[in-house]
This record gives structure tokens, sequence and C-alpha cells, in this order.
């Protein structure tokens, strides 16, 4: 149009602009009530795209009363043309980063439930954000009138390049990947390497794998090396396992009394300590005559891994109290040495720890 702008033409486009604003406000007020009942269900999905939409929709509003003003205003044909392609990458870019979002969103709550852990596996997140902010910047490129043919076949030749360039990078990230889908470990499992390190897997990313001590310190491995060793999962397939106590008693003991004392201490330790499973059936199995005792083992049932060191500590705690109280009797190792005075050898018990070497015979001239 090459008329002058009017009064008219004024009042419209401020009409159109507040319009929007209001349109954008209401939405807002509305979506915030919508979250609220979001929060109330069980689904976390819900709340990502209620969360999206109260990103997404004011801006729209805010576009669509922009792009009515413009309409209303005596532009010119490339001053219009110009407007509307610079409301449209806005709304472009606004709708490209909140997909991004919501996607992501139900990628991690997806993640989570499957899991059942508390944290999630970010790689599978980090993925699903890129692809998305990659196909929007594409959408605006195409929009704008730039061929993105040509750089899809840049991006093709380069890819090439950066694929032999980081072959250890896009090792460690197909590895991650595979480790997940294949669910050999999920974030919230705790492992053990064949090379020593051991705790609760924190996170798994595009590079590495995070691992969380019992000390506290945190283990970053990267997925390659994780994929490669030997490790050991003490969450699968279930979270319960059962620990090993070694237990020796002398041998005048009278090994039925031996079980069931035994046996009585298992329960009460499987009932009243925490992490304990008191379901377990009480398990003891004489195995060895030693040097000074007869062997046997005890099985305890443990929630999970980090459990069994306060098991084990009760369990001993109690077991080496109520022998005490039935007088069964845990003997100390002990060796007999032979002291020769002159013709005359004198035999001697000892205990192995006042020892001082490994002879078993001492000469006195």
């Amino acid at each position: 149009m090459n008329r002058a702008v009017t009064v008219d033409d004024l009042v419209i486009a401020g009409i159109a602009v507040a319009a929007g604003l209001l349109a954008a406000f209401l939405l807002r007020v509305l979506l915030r009530w919508l979250g609220k009942h979001a929060d109330r269900t069980r689904w976390s999905g819900d709340d990502v795209i209620v969360a999206a939409l109260r990103t997404v929709l004011p801006w729209a509003a805010i576009v669509a009363g922009a792009a009515s003003a413009g309409a209303a205003l005596p532009l010119t044909r490339t001053v219009q043309n110009h407007v509307n392609q610079v409301l449209t990458v806005v709304l472009i870019f606004v709708v490209t980063v909140t997909a991004a979002r919501v996607i992501a969103g139900l990628v991690r709550a997806v993640t989570t439930s499957r899991s059942g852990v508390a944290g999630s596996a970010t790689i599978f997140v980090n993925i699903t954000r890129v692809l998305v902010l990659a196909i929007g910047f594409l959408v605006v490129l195409q929009t704008l009138g730039i061929s993105i043919a040509p750089l899809l076949t840049a991006l093709g030749v380069g890819g090439l390049a950066v694929a032999l360039a980081l072959q250890d990078t896009l090792a460690n990230l197909f590895a991650g990947i595979h480790i997940l889908a294949s669910k050999t470990v999920q974030p919230g499992d705790y492992i053990r390497l064949s090379s020593g390190e051991e705790g609760y897997v924190e996170d798994i990313n595009w590079r590495q794998t995070t691992v969380r001590a019992l000390s506290n310190n945190l283990v970053v491995i990267p997925n390659g090396e994780l994929a490669r060793t030997n490790m050991t999962n003490y969450m699968r397939p279930e979270q319960r396992l059962t620990i090993l106590v070694q237990v020796g008693v002398a041998y005048d003991s009278d090994l039925d009394h031996v079980e069931r004392v035994t046996t009585e201490v298992i329960g009460d330790v499987m009932t009243h300590v925490d992490g304990a499973v008191p379901e377990h059936e009480p398990a003891i199995r004489f195995h060895t005559f030693g040097d000074s005792r007869i062997g046997f083992t005890v099985i305890l049932g443990v929630g999970e891994f980090s459990d069994q060191f306060r098991i084990k500590h009760e369990f001993i705690k109690a077991l080496h109290r109520r022998y005490r109280e039935e007088g069964i009797r845990i003997p100390s190792p002990a060796r007999t040495v032979a002291l020769q005075q002159g013709s005359v050898v004198i035999p001697q018990q000892r205990h192995a720890y006042e020892e001082a070497g490994d002879a078993s015979a001492t000469r006195l001239d």
C-alpha cells in the first residue's frame, strides 16, 4: 500500500496488539490452573505438556496480535513480507524449543518409570533434544528461503570426517545407547567391575557412566570401557540377594544346639534389622573340620547390596552375645610348640597370635 498511515490504522493495530497481549495473559492464567490439576495426577507427562503449553501458547497469541497489527497497517509488500518472516521465525523458534522441552521431558518420564529409580539416563534426553532443535533450525532456514539441500550434503561429507576424527567419542556414545537399550545397567543399580570399581550408577550420558561409591566419591567410567569389561550387577535380575557369614565353634560343642541357637539369632536379626528380609528362611551349613574349630556358613538375606554391612554387623554382635550366654565357645587359632632343653622336649600350646614367627620348634641351649 502507498497511502499514509492514519489514526484509524494505528488504533486498529494497537487493538490487535492489546488483544494478543490480553489473550497471552488469559492463556497463562488458564494453563496455570491446569498445571495445578496436572500436579495431582500420577503421570508426570501431563506436567511436562502443560508447562510447555504455558510457554508456546502465550507467545503464539502475541505473534498473532503482532501479525494482525502488521496486516492492519498500510505497509509495502516488501516490508510486509519481512515482518511476516520475522514473526514466523519467532514462532518456529518458540515452537521448536517448546517441542524439544516436551519430547525430552516425556523421554525422561518414560526412562524414569521403566528403570524405577529417581535418576534418569540423560543420553536419550540429550539426543532427543538435539534432534528436535536441528529439525527446527532446518525449518527456519527453509522458511527464510535458504535451500537446505547443499547444507545436508555438506553435513554428510563433514559428518564422515568428524566420525573418523571422533571414533572414541562415538564408540562411547553407541556403547551407552547399547547399555541402556539392553537394560544391562540402569541408573540406581549397584555394580562392580572386574577392575575393582564399584558403586551405585548415578547417570549414563553420551560419553560416560557416573558411579557413586559407598565412600560417596564419584567414579567416571567411559561407556566403551563399561561395555567391554566384566561386570557384576547386584540389582538384576532382582534387588534382593544372599550373603555368607563364616563361623566356627569348638570341637566339644553340641552341633544340634549350635544350629538351633544360630537359627534363632538369624530369625531375630532378619525381623528387627532394617534392610533384612523377614521372610528369609534361616540356612546353616557345616562344612569344615578345621585346625581348631568346626566351620560352618550362615546364609542371610538382604534387601540390597549396601544393607549387607549393617546386617553382618548386627548379626555378629547378636551371635557372639548369644553364644556367650549359651556357653558355646568360639576358639581362637592355636598351635603346639615343642621346646627342647637338652634331651627333654616340653610340648606347649600357644595361641597363633602370640607367635613372633612361623617356626614350630625352638631349641634352648
